[in-house]
């Protein structure tokens, strides 16, 4: 698999899309959110680069938009959001545009914090041309149809209705039911087989009739599946803190790009699934 290092500093006009998903971000865990800052400063290096997907799980929990939206601004200036924001609002006033999902942990991100930057929500799926293919884009926990579960609670949590009850209570209330329910879903996932947790053959087939190739994260699991005889599923990885207790911890995720040789037109555009590393200095 070849290194997104690799993209910016050897084809850099060639990388017109880049998808990425489960970052997972929170203040707890710094070393992600400063790679995220490195993707960032790398996409601001890529002179052709059209559009920046973040397909579900960018945060680790979203509690609503309000608990950034009703800051002071002196309480802005110090917030750990704040650099994120000011280097996506570059990004996209450089040309690119930055479309974000929902996932199983940030349903409640709301369009007015996307404002904030120029970014736009897209609702799965959502169908992303490369080349002469139609990819089906969504986050994966859908597929997950045998966690009966899991799917039953994501119906609830994914009504308007239960969403308007949540974003009605305070923030500490909020605070209060997500962390049990980070527990209780902690505790469940502890008990359940590896199957239950990825995606569910049949759902995929079904998911995917209708397109080219299914792209999608949620599972941890980054790889490339053929999904039929001659459609593929690629699944996109988490980022996750390696070497932790080293002097020099690493950030990896395998992402991915849409490239298109440079004197050629769009219908010769490839994906690909690359790695994204990130050395803490």
């Amino acid at each position: 698999m070849q290194s997104f290092d690799h993209l910016i500093t050897t084809r850099p006009h060639e990388v017109r899309q880049v998808l990425i998903s489960d970052l997972h971000l929170s203040p707890e865990e710094p070393a992600l959110v400063q790679a995220f800052l490195a993707l960032l400063d790398d996409c601001l290096a890529l002179p052709a680069l059209k559009c920046l997907f973040i397909l579900g799980d960018w945060f680790e929990v979203w509690l609503g938009d309000d608990v950034y939206l009703s800051l002071s601004e002196d309480e802005c200036k110090t917030h750990w959001l704040t650099p994120l924001i000011v280097k996506l609002k570059k990004l996209r006033v450089a040309g690119c545009k930055i479309l974000i999902m929902h996932g199983n942990r940030d349903f409640l991100l709301g369009q007015p914090f996307c404002n904030l930057f120029g970014g736009e929500l897209i609702y799965e799926p959502y169908t992303l041309t490369v080349g002469q293919q139609n990819y089906r884009l969504e986050h994966g926990d859908a597929l997950c149809v045998d966690d009966k579960k899991y799917q039953f609670f994501r119906k609830i949590m994914r009504n308007r209705l239960t969403q308007w009850y949540l974003l009605n209570k305070s923030l500490e209330k909020r605070l209060a039911i997500a962390d049990k329910m980070r527990k209780k879903s902690q505790q469940n996932n502890a008990n359940k087989a590896a199957y239950i947790m990825d995606v569910n053959e049949d759902a995929v087939i079904q998911a995917v009739a209708d397109s080219d190739t299914l792209l999608h994260g949620h599972t941890h699991r980054p790889d490339i599946h053929q999904a039929t005889s001659n459609k593929k599923r690629y699944v996109l990885g988490d980022w996750r803190l390696l070497d932790e207790d080293t002097r020099q911890p690493k950030v990896s995720a395998v992402i991915g790009a849409v490239t298109t040789d440079e004197n050629s037109d769009n219908d010769n555009a490839k994906f690909n699934l690359i790695e994204f590393k990130f050395l803490m200095s």
